[in-house]
């Protein structure tokens, strides 16, 4: 990957050229962005800049025997750690070892991808992957071997939220006093959920969302769309290329939330004093429950995203609206108003709570139709 592939984030790239160039390479980073702001993409060229000996900014001035294996992700310097489940390929312990092919494939197709596209390509998404103890074993292993070109290591840990507490605890020590030129990059989305005892030894870099503008000239270069087009999904993508690139192909799973969600809504709006709608809002939270648990945690957070819309709708902060919903019969300015200061922040922190569960693995049939039932009293709260 080199630097000009990497969307925006100019400052990051010249902090991290420099670092390197001046010699002051930190041993342990973590990278921290919401989804598609491009973490993944700047790891794998900062990886690529350091051990090909690459300077002056660019990712091509150094040894070229190197750059040819960063095109194909295969440098032998370079490892590997993210989250994984068992699958047909991997029946019990399963580690990122076993799945490097689709690793490589999700990097070339999707560098900007996320853990639903990541569970999707390998076909778990009913299932919570997570980088266990197997895994720190596996890390312990590989970055024990010299390096073989004799110069940096480098571990590259994707989603490293997805930790254990197992497995973080076991990589502690490495990460603290890792080996002579070995370098640990974090990926996250959400540090809060990595341990403070390895977030502390860490220096932190935070990714922010990608502007309109950068956005829209990718779509322009890579899509071939009209500039129109391109713009009005630029807006719509709020920050993440990731999902401008599923609303180009019209492959955004964000289209099946929605129909999911205006059918709750209602159903929820329906059910004071009507018993049909009750048996609407059950039946709804059996069909949820019986996708996986990464779709539902994904279908929530959209949830979670829907309201905030409507809230700034609500509150004339028009140009912070980047939410079109797709559905005809559905405006989200007569939908606004029944979202207020009032209801807010109890239906974020329910959907917060129902997240929570879900990951935890309670049942996903009574989690959402408690969340249901909970909705229904909220909607009708009136705002003062």
């Amino acid at each position: 990957m080199l630097f000009k592939d990497v969307l925006g984030q100019e400052h990051i790239k010249n902090h991290l050229t420099q670092s390197v160039d001046n010699g002051r390479i930190s041993h342990a980073q973590l990278f921290v962005g919401n989804e598609g702001s491009g973490t993944l993409p700047m790891a794998l060229a900062y990886a690529q800049y350091i051990l090909c000996n690459n300077r002056q900014g660019e990712n091509n001035t150094g040894n070229e025997a190197c750059n040819l294996k960063f095109q194909n992700l295969s440098h032998p310097d370079l490892h590997f750690a993210f989250p994984v489940t068992t699958s047909e390929k991997a029946k019990k312990h399963p580690v990122s070892s076993h799945y490097l092919e689709e690793w490589r494939q999700l990097l070339k197709e999707q560098p900007y991808g996320n853990l639903f596209d990541w569970y999707k390509l390998l076909g778990v998404d009913n299932k919570q992957g997570q980088i266990g103890v197997d895994e720190a074993q596996d890390i312990i292993k590989a970055l024990s071997l010299k390096a073989y070109e004799g110069g940096y290591k480098i571990m590259l840990i994707w989603m490293a939220e997805k930790m254990n507490s197992a497995c973080a605890n076991k990589l502690l020590k490495l990460i603290e006093e890792p080996p002579n030129k070995t370098i640990f990059l974090l990926i996250a989305e959400d540090e809060e959920q990595i341990i403070n005892t390895i977030r502390s030894r860490c220096q932190v870099l935070h990714f922010p969302p990608l502007a309109e503008n950068v956005i829209k000239e990718a779509l322009l270069e890579n899509y071939q769309v009209d500039e129109a087009v391109a713009t009005k999904i630029a807006h719509q993508a709020n920050g993440n290329y990731n999902k401008a690139c599923d609303l180009v192909y019209q492959d955004s799973e964000d289209i099946q939330f929605e129909e999911w969600f205006i059918f709750w809504v209602r159903s929820a709006f329906k059910a004071k004093g009507n018993k049909a709608a009750i048996h609407d809002l059950i039946s709804w939270s059996e069909n949820i429950a019986k996708t996986g648990r990464e779709t539902q945690k994904q279908f929530l957070q959209f949830c979670i995203g829907f309201f905030r819309q409507a809230l700034l709708l609500n509150y004339n902060a028009s140009d912070l609206v980047y939410l079109e919903p797709k559905t005809e019969a559905f405006k989200l300015e007569k939908f606004a108003p029944f979202i207020h200061g009032n209801n807010i922040l109890e239906i974020s922190n329910e959907l917060q709570d129902a997240i929570y569960h879900i990951e935890r693995n309670g049942n996903s049939k009574i989690i959402l139709t408690d969340l249901s039932i909970k909705l229904t009293r909220l909607l009708h709260k009136k705002s003062a």
